[in-house]
């Protein structure tokens, strides 16, 4: 017989103090000792006020590793007792190899465990989410730990462009911002982590039973649109970072994560929330009255109507009081923003028993998307 699977802690991790809008760019650099022309275009529409960077403001280097990050979300969660699955999903591991969730296990400590780890974009949180789900539901657990973390603020340094700066100085005179592509993130992203404590028994107190999981991607029909280590050819084919030399690295920024912000905008809505969303509907029997707390992670403001649209579209209109999100103050931490929003809605006491909530999770790197829906017991 199947388990039911419950979230008895929540956690999070925010490193340093907070970052407004005037200090980022005193924090992250400015490319080619100028000042972006595109940051306050970008920060007026995705509605973000503050952010964290694991950046130490006296020697503006990286002070923590993702896999440090992520250890401190998970110590956060108090005690937990003995885990025997660790499940952690990222985009930005602190190397190619080894894995991130190994490198997580390491800074904790613990005792031998098993441990799996998840790449992507912001979906690779919910994947670690899900496979810890699964894992407790299958009987094969009783007790995981789930997590999801960025450093995204090691890839945003100014340092990172200064190579392509120089080498396309000629060009940049007339443009002295770098490709859009490229320097829209560096206003959109941040660092974070969150961590779940799954169990197959509820707690003394509040839980969250996770009753399904959904992913979804439409790599099937459209291209990647969010991307690093990689260039995108004028077919729009990807190629990735082998074939390139070491020159051509830093030339081009290869490592340096970029977006196709036309081809996201045109996408997004229908690729990741309208049509999984209306097959998942009709699979799971799921309608308006049925949610009574709606968790988007939006990457920016600037989506939330689209959103709003699409929800209507499909016909589950869900009022925006019902809706919570803590992008404008805890900013875009991609696959930790799940947790962290979780996170905080969940200490609020704000959820009651028997309420139910359906988060949503986005990512555009290939138009991949997740859905949780869970019940306060």
């Amino acid at each position: 017989m199947l388990s039911k699977v419950y979230i008895n802690k929540t956690a999070s991790f925010l490193p340093f103090d907070p970052v407004n809008n005037d200090e980022i760019e005193a924090v992250l650099g400015m490319v080619g000792g100028k000042p972006s022309r595109a940051r306050r275009v970008i920060l007026r529409s995705n509605g973000i006020k503050s952010r964290h960077y694991a950046i130490d403001r006296s020697t503006g280097r990286v002070a923590m590793t993702n896999a440090q990050l992520t250890a401190r979300a998970i110590n956060a969660l108090g005690e937990i007792g003995d885990v025997e699955l660790l499940s952690c999903g990222t985009s930005s591991p602190d190397q190619l190899l080894p894995n991130h969730a190994v490198m997580v296990h390491g800074e904790l400590k613990w005792p031998r465990l098993q441990v799996v780890s998840f790449a992507g974009v912001c979906v690779s949180g919910a994947a670690a989410l899900k496979h810890a789900w699964l894992a407790v539901r299958a009987g094969d657990v009783q007790r995981a730990v789930a997590t999801g973390s960025e450093l995204a603020s090691a890839s945003l340094s100014a340092s990172n462009f200064e190579a392509e700066f120089e080498h396309k100085l000629q060009e940049l005179e007339d443009h002295p911002e770098i490709a859009f592509e490229k320097d829209f993130l560096r206003w959109m992203l941040s660092d974070g982590a969150g961590a779940f404590l799954l169990e197959n028994q509820p707690c003394g107190t509040q839980s969250l039973r996770i009753d399904w999981i959904e992913l979804t991607s439409a790599a099937h029909e459209l291209p990647a649109c969010m991307y690093a280590g990689a260039e995108k050819s004028e077919d729009g084919s990807l190629q990735g970072w082998r074939k390139y030399n070491a020159a051509e690295w830093g030339s081009k920024s290869i490592f340096s994560l970029k977006q196709d912000v036309r081809l996201l905008n045109e996408n997004v809505i229908r690729a990741t929330l309208s049509e999984p969303l209306a097959a998942i509907m009709k699979k799971r029997n799921l309608n308006v009255r049925d949610i009574d707390w709606f968790l988007p992670h939006v990457s920016s403001q600037y989506f939330v109507e689209p959103v709003v649209k699409g929800l209507a579209e499909i016909g589950l209109p869900i009022p925006r009081e019902r809706w919570f999100s803590n992008l404008a103050i805890k900013g875009n931490t991609g696959s930790a923003a799940p947790f962290i929003m979780l996170d905080e809605l969940f200490r609020s006491g704000r959820i009651q028993k028997g309420q139910k909530l359906l988060m949503y999770i986005p990512e555009s790197g290939r138009f991949s998307s997740a859905f949780a829906y869970l019940e306060a017991v």
